[in-house]
């Protein structure tokens, strides 16, 4: 009952609403398998892959523009040259993972591509955990090893399934480098998420279309590429802008975990595009997943723990009993500026959020 109440309580404050956000961003991402699956009849894979990432990363400039001619205020912090080795880290993983993916997939089958691609929530975790201190309890391991469970047994197809081979290792290399990705965007994702997407896009985008230019694999079906640009804009651009957001108050080993529901969605998709049959397998991993997913949202993680004196800037609130820094005029609702945050040591609930990355003994 605990739990319970718990779990009612945080869908209202800032850290459900980010549970909710990394769902959403899972469910855009869950869109892109089936209508991919339409598209590669006329786009060849490599090319298909770098027109995603382009049309994230024009659609989010497109965004950005619209916001600029509107004069909305800028609330969100820019990146700056501290920012820089990330940036570069996240466009050239992200170049190079799908290449050592496609390697695999030409030594491997199909199901056990599918079956080793879960291994990036692990890796994101492990990363997250090993290189980046983020703490991970107990419970929450359970919940990363319950929705990892999970999205094998709905990739799970047969015998077949559980072989290794050379092909294995360049997949497995691939999530690693996903991984590493995802804690790189992580430690960006204080400043504006669009800004990210957009470089993101933009520059991966481009060095996966070099690529595909250069093994020959491209189309000229102009009605095809508008199409897969749209489709990038919305799994691609949207996706990963919400779930830059997500990993704000999540970090990245939690945000991972959440996004892992996006096969789940793949498959109802499929279904209702396809008329694919919803299987006992199915509603088996769905209910795994269900489970890790509440052990994940119901985490308990409390004890007192020290702020030390930081500088940064980022968009935030005064009503967070962690940014109590002055203003004349007083300042009310979401702004950006840089800012300092005196030492404090308090206790209260917390996740490896970008004020909360504090090393534990255990």
């Amino acid at each position: 009952m605990k739990h319970l109440k718990l779990l009612s309580q945080r869908m209202i404050n800032p850290v459900g609403s980010a549970v909710i956000t990394a769902v959403l961003a899972a469910a855009l991402y869950g869109i892109s398998s089936p209508i991919s699956k339409l598209l590669l009849v006329e786009l060849p894979p490599a090319f298909l892959a770098a027109l995603l990432y382009l049309g994230a990363g024009i659609g989010m400039l497109f965004t950005r523009l619209v916001l600029n001619l509107s004069k909305r205020e800028r609330r969100e912090a820019t990146l700056t040259k501290k920012e820089l080795p990330f940036v570069i880290a996240m466009i050239v993983l992200d170049i190079g993972a799908p290449i050592l993916l496609m390697f695999g997939l030409s030594l491997s089958e199909p199901a056990n591509v599918s079956l080793l691609n879960n291994f990036e929530i692990v890796a994101t975790s492990f990363i997250a955990l090993i290189v980046f201190k983020e703490a991970i309890g107990r419970r929450m391991w359970l919940a990363i090893g319950l929705i990892s469970i999970s999205s094998i047994v709905l990739c799970l197809e047969g015998k077949e399934s559980l072989s290794f081979s050379v092909g294995s290792i360049f997949v497995l290399l691939a999530c690693c480098c996903w991984g590493l990705e995802n804690n790189c965007t992580r430690m960006l994702s204080i400043k504006d998420p669009l800004q990210i997407v957009l470089l993101k896009g933009i520059g991966s985008g481009s060095g996966a279309l070099i690529i595909a230019l250069a093994i020959g694999q491209y189309s000229l079906d102009v009605l095809y590429i508008i199409s897969a640009m749209l489709v990038g804009f919305v799994a691609y651009g949207l996706s990963i802008y919400f779930y830059i957001k997500a990993q704000r108050e999540l970090g990245a080993a939690r945000t991972s975990a959440y996004y892992a529901t996006a096969p789940f969605i793949g498959v109802l998709i499929s279904w209702i595009i396809y008329r694919e049959g919803i299987t006992l397998q199915f509603l088996l991993a769905l209910g795994i997943m269900l489970i890790g997913s509440y052990l994940a949202a119901s985490e308990l993680h409390q004890h007192s723990h020290l702020h030390e004196s930081v500088t940064h800037e980022h968009k935030h609130r005064h009503d967070d009993k962690h940014h109590t820094h002055l203003h004349d005029p007083q300042f009310a609702g979401e702004h950006s500026h840089t800012h300092v945050h005196e030492a404090i040591e308090h206790s209260h609930n917390h996740t490896p959020d970008t004020h909360h990355t504090h090393t534990h003994n255990s």
